[in-house]
């Protein structure tokens, strides 16, 4: 039994759950049981059933979706219940925290009136009680200055603050069960560790039940007691969460363990620096003006933010390098400052000795060939109307560097070389999963054969197996292209065994530098010693060695 030890009957009971699309069985036999107060977590990789599990039980799939076998909240089969009656569970029973806030919160609602909402629906409360009850949990879940907060817009909170809001709108009805699904995924590890530290003073203050859908096991390991490991709709394992970890007995629990960042050790962490300067930035800064008017800085309540102070960096030719720091730190303004995306105020980028911000013309169609970028959200950086082929073969013909049909066969060439299936070629941006559309963006980026290669939090929203998948690839392809790597993540364990050396920003400034595993073993700085202090880690293990390899096609 993967529940505590309590004598009561199971909080909730899932027993041979099935869901299907179609022909397309996603989710196959499900049975695991939560009791009250208990943490039970799932992991395992994109597309192994987490989410519709989850989604299955709080009865959210879509028409297409047909779900079997039993769902049982205090013993009530919640798949045998009519719509109003679910939707009298949903939110007061049961709350939810979706992975991305932003889309799940409502852009021309304010905060309040989004965490109120279920409080008047459910309790029957008027609005104005509603509205002083959700002020109140907005200052429960660490939101300063609730009140004013309250009025605020959800395009006016940090990613950690809408995680924090709607958390606050799920636990303001006092559910029974809080479903979180990676409710910590993309966020620095500072925010992460707060949200974490949140979810277990609820849990201990309120004995509120959870269950956290997650592909990171340190986050996991942190706060749950139990986990189920999830694989192809399967589970695989389930268990107390230090025998799955230190004795797992399937081997793909095994791998999951092994692809865990700081677990993985790449061969560019051990090379030593290589090759003279190519990237130098001296004394880079950079503002953004803001104003209160309709047209910012026109109205004449300007203010100046500086986004960059004084930030002096080098990157050698063939080093891979990496940029930590929390959200707002200045490491993206940085990378976009590199390519020509942001004006410096002042300071100067070179290139091979080359003043970047000086160029023009064909010279600066030529540094853009030198030094391309992969985005954070491939979905937004890829065109949605073009194939990944036409995306991919798109900047080589319109650089002149080939007609349009050696263009395509370019492409194919490159598409198999970030090991993308041909039979993917002809698919748009939105047929892809995650990790496959993050390949796209990496070939799309080569295609223009540059020495020097920005990748911004490529690997953040991507569970463990294909984020190890993109790091060897950029391993593989640095040693093939002779390639130089600026890395930037808010995730430390990946920084340390990824690259050689490290630069730990903190608002717009660099605080510390130097070789990456000892700045992130041995931190001098006191704010690195906090980003390092607030990993989640998973605890020394001593696994045994799997019966069976288990192999991961690329996602």
């Amino acid at each position: 039994m993967n529940g505590l030890e309590t004598g009561k009957p199971p909080l909730l009971e899932v027993k041979d759950l099935s869901v299907s699309f179609g022909d397309f069985e996603a989710v196959k036999t499900v049975s695991f049981t939560l009791q009250p107060g208990e943490i039970l977590g799932i992991v395992g990789e994109s597309g192994s059933g987490k989410s519709v599990t989850c989604r299955a039980v709080m009865r959210l799939l879509t028409g297409a979706a047909r779900a079997q076998g039993k769902v049982a909240l205090d013993g009530q089969d919640l798949l045998a219940l009519g719509e109003e009656e679910l939707c009298a569970i949903r939110g007061r029973d049961i709350g939810m925290i979706f992975q991305n806030p932003a889309s799940h919160l409502d852009p021309l609602r304010r905060i309040g009136q989004q965490v109120a909402a279920p409080m008047i629906r459910h309790l029957g409360l008027g609005r104005r009680e509603g509205l002083r009850r959700a002020v109140k949990l907005l200052e429960d879940v660490g939101i300063r200055e609730p009140e004013k907060r309250a009025r605020s817009y959800p395009h006016e909170f940090s990613g950690g603050m809408k995680q924090r809001a709607m958390i606050a709108a799920a636990i303001g009805c006092q559910p029974k069960l809080l479903i979180a699904d990676e409710p910590t995924t993309a966020l620095d590890v500072t925010v992460q560790a707060r949200i974490l530290q949140l979810l277990k003073e609820l849990n201990r203050k309120t004995g509120l039940a959870m269950i956290l859908i997650s592909h990171d096991l340190g986050v996991v390991a942190d706060i749950c007691s139990h986990v189920v490991v999830m694989r192809n709709g399967e589970v695989v394992e389930q268990g107390p969460i230090d025998d799955v970890i230190n004795r797992p007995r399937h081997a793909y629990t095994k791998l999951l363990i092994d692809s865990q960042p700081g677990r993985k050790t790449y061969g560019t962490a051990d090379r030593p620096d290589r090759g003279a300067p190519l990237l130098e930035v001296e004394n880079l800064s950079v503002s953004f003006s803001s104003g209160k008017g309709l047209f910012g800085g026109l109205a004449g309540n300007s203010n100046s933010f500086r986004a960059l102070d004084g930030v002096d960096l080098t990157i050698n030719a063939g080093e891979t390098v990496g940029i930590v720091g929390e959200s707002g730190s200045g490491k993206s303004t940085l990378a976009r400052s590199i390519i020509r995306l942001n004006t410096p105020s002042g300071g100067a980028i070179r290139l091979d000795g080359q003043d970047v911000g000086a160029l023009g013309g064909e010279a600066l169609t030529a540094f853009r060939r030198r030094v391309q970028m992969v985005f954070q959200n491939p979905y937004d950086s890829l065109n949605p109307r073009l194939t990944i082929a036409e995306a991919v073969a798109e900047p080589i013909w319109r650089h002149g560097l080939a007609d349009r049909k050696a263009a395509q066969k370019e492409a194919d060439a490159l598409l198999e070389m970030v090991e993308l299936p041909r039979s993917l070629r002809d698919r748009k941006p939105r047929q892809l999963s995650g990790g496959q559309c993050q390949r796209v963006g990496l070939a799309r980026a080569l295609a223009l054969k540059p020495q020097l290669l920005i990748a911004d939090e490529i690997t953040s929203a991507l569970d463990v197996t294909t984020q190890a998948q993109i790091l060897e690839l950029l391993v593989k392809l640095q040693r093939e292209r002779s390639l130089t790597l600026l890395y930037i993540s808010h995730d430390l364990s990946v920084v340390s065994s990824f690259c050689q050396r490290v630069y730990v920003f903190k608002a717009g400034r660099i605080v510390e530098e130097g070789v990456a595993r000892q700045v992130l073993s041995t931190p001098q700085d006191p704010y690195t010693q906090a980003l390092v202090g607030s990993l989640a880690r998973l605890p020394s293990l001593q696994t045994t060695p799997s019966a069976e390899p288990v192999s991961i096609h690329a996602t």
